[in-house]
């Protein structure tokens, strides 16, 4: 079965840095795109990057570009998420997906990101 772990999240001062990891198992993950969707208080599920089966084609919201970066290990089966000059409205708990833009499951149990001083 898909499995889909998340790590990495904590609390960091706004202009700060984090990396997200997700572990997959259960499926061939070189053979799928990935993504990473976030969950801010009190509102839906938005989409935040998105990486095809190669490091060549990624795809990020207008919010995080130039921030984040998406990357993914096929040989460690891992996505990751580095982000970079955080904000108060990066705060959120991100969760990895299997799939590309516009996909919201499989999902893993999210990592909590928040952003404060």
């Amino acid at each position: 079965q898909v499995r889909l772990v998340e790590s990495g999240g904590g609390l960091v001062q706004p202009g700060g840095s984090l990396r997200l990891s997700c572990a997959a198992s259960g499926f061939t993950f070189s053979t799928y795109a990935m993504s990473w969707v976030r969950q801010a208080p009190g509102k839906g599920l938005e989409w935040v990057s998105s990486i095809l089966t190669s490091e060549i084609n990624k795809d990020y919201a207008d919010s995080v570009k130039g921030r984040f970066t998406i990357a993914r290990d096929n040989a460690e089966n891992t996505l990751y998420l580095q982000m970079n000059s955080l904000k108060s409205e990066d705060t959120a708990v991100y969760y990895c997906v299997r799939g590309y833009r516009g996909s919201y499951w499989p999902r893993g149990q999210g990592t909590q990101v928040t952003v404060s001083s």
